[in-house]
């Protein structure tokens, strides 16, 4: 299994780039998070209203820490013209069975326009490809419909119902796991020939 991945590594596909946080992207971090309260805040408990700068940049320092460990792979997604999108990425790495998790947000203004369908085809190219792990899950709550589309239209398979899986306002609540693995039919788009790029 790939271990050390250098954290220089871009990922471009579908127009949309995809490249681990850097410090100087806790502004616009922010200004996606303070859109997105009514629409990412139901699902991710961390998009809330006192949310600030130093959560910004506590964020993307957690995210610099697990690249370096290898445990926590998560991209900033950016556009064609290089806005703040939302992000993708994969946690909650298990090495004794080689799964990780993989998630995703958009910010309100972009939503509805297949970002994260495009973003989670790219990072699950990327867990298989660079990362080597055997399954990826998508774990979503049962009425969180945006998110199951998601998994569906990246190949990903129901496989079940998992009672008290996620935590919700403070609550455990059932959840819908998904998972692909690497002989999966996916969709051919995401393993673009020009998906993965080291920046100097």
């Amino acid at each position: 299994m790939a271990e050390a991945i250098d954290s220089a590594v871009e990922l471009s596909a579908d127009g949309l780039r995809l490249r681990p946080y850097r410090e100087d992207d806790a502004a616009a971090l922010l200004a996606a998070v303070r859109e997105s309260i009514d629409s990412v805040g139901r699902w991710l408990p961390w998009c809330h209203a006192r949310y600030g700068a130093a959560d910004a940049c506590a964020w993307i320092a957690h995210c610099a820490e697990g690249w370096r460990r290898g445990e926590h792979y998560a991209f900033a997604v950016f556009d064609e013209s290089g806005q703040f999108c939302g992000a993708a990425g994969l946690n909650q790495r298990n090495r004794e069975h080689n799964f990780m998790n993989l998630g995703y947000w958009v910010r309100a203004s972009r939503q509805g326009q297949s970002i994260a369908r495009r973003a989670a085809r790219m990072v699950i190219a990327f867990a298989f490809e660079r990362v080597g792990l055997n399954r990826v899950e998508i774990v979503t709550a049962p009425d969180n419909f945006a998110s199951q589309r998601v998994a569906g239209a990246v190949g990903a398979q129901f496989e079940g119902k998992a009672r008290n899986r996620i935590v919700v306002s403070g609550k455990p609540v059932d959840a819908l796991v998904y998972a692909a693995i690497p002989s999966d039919n996916r969709p051919p788009d995401q393993c673009a020939a020009q998906i993965f790029a080291m920046s100097s």
